[in-house]
């Protein structure tokens, strides 16, 4: 009985070391997390809780927020303006990202083959990612479509009459579409790693096989490549809905002309910081969360019908 009883406090004790040991390294982590969980709870869930709150009241930055329940959101579905930002974005997104995309994976299947200085071309290729977000690319970009800008100095050149790119509102947004589509060096570095993945043997029993670079490219390429296409899709459609610094510049943050550059998150920062309507641009910031959880979980439940592993499993 002694020498069972001994046994089981021996037990115990040896728990309790544990569970102290344990815990201190719970502690341990949570000191290093500690700066993390600080930053999170006063730079990203405080702000967003809070401008919850405000987008229930009227709130102009000098006075205390007056409680006004969902009149912002009404107000806003009856804003010709908030409806004329909503489908220039729309326009931009489903334009731009497919042609983003595209470009992307043609070159980089065109830069996935041996050739002399393959380094340079993709670093050149991926440098207007970097540059593309910047306020000096926009102006550059600004005085190129600009009616005496390089644009229309090269057309003359041909003897075709140039246009008013950027103050025509026909030609305003094509050329902030333009600009996203040659930034297409981030998705072309990940769609370059996605086809390095796809195993040589393949393609060889389709050669093999007879099969033409084509059906290839349909058959074998495209579907090994829809993961990272899935990827690239969802990380382009985040990024594109939430564009500003393009159009604030190039339209000079008027939205112009005549509301054909007049971006959601643009028309946001009017409301919010030129017109001090902050409880509706809040408002207008849950709204936009909202339609872009939807695209998501839209674009996330149709993945089981196109993207396809390796293995034959499904997302």
């Amino acid at each position: 009985m002694k020498s069972s009883e001994a046994v089981t406090v021996s037990s115990v004790q040896k728990k309790t070391k544990i569970s102290k040991e344990t815990r201190k390294q719970y502690i341990a982590a949570y000191i290093f997390l500690l700066p993390w969980l600080i930053g999170f709870l006063g730079l990203v869930l405080g702000p967003m809780v809070s401008s919850l709150y405000l987008s229930f009241t009227r709130f102009d930055l000098l006075n205390p927020p007056e409680w006004i329940g969902f009149a912002n959101y009404t107000e806003m579905f009856q804003d010709t303006r908030w409806i004329a930002s909503a489908k220039v974005t729309m326009t931009f997104v489903f334009i731009a990202v497919p042609t983003q995309l595209i470009a992307a994976l043609l070159v980089a299947v065109l830069l996935n083959k041996k050739m002399a200085a393959v380094g340079f071309y993709r670093t050149t290729y991926y440098l207007p990612s970097l540059l593309g977000g910047s306020v000096a690319i926009a102006i550059l970009w600004k005085n190129l479509f600009e009616i005496d800008g390089l644009v229309n100095q090269v057309l003359v050149f041909f003897n075709i009459e140039g246009q008013g790119w950027i103050s025509h509102p026909d030609y305003a947004l094509g050329t902030i579409i333009i600009l996203a589509t040659w930034q297409f060096g981030a998705s072309m570095v990940i769609f370059l790693a996605g086809l390095k993945q796809i195993p040589k043997e393949l393609y060889e029993a389709a050669a093999v096989d007879g099969g033409t670079k084509r059906q290839v490219f349909f058959r074998v390429t495209l579907p090994l490549l829809s993961p990272v296409i899935f990827f690239n899709l969802v990380i382009e459609l985040i990024k594109s809905i939430q564009v500003f610094t393009s159009a604030f510049i190039i339209s000079e943050g008027t939205g112009g002309p005549i509301n054909s550059t007049l971006f959601y998150t643009l028309y946001l920062y009017q409301k919010g910081f030129t017109h001090f309507e902050m409880g509706y641009a809040s408002a207008m910031a849950w709204v936009l969360v909202f339609v872009l959880g939807v695209m998501t979980l839209v674009i996330f439940f149709s993945s089981k019908y196109w993207v396809h592993y390796e293995d034959g499993g499904k997302l």
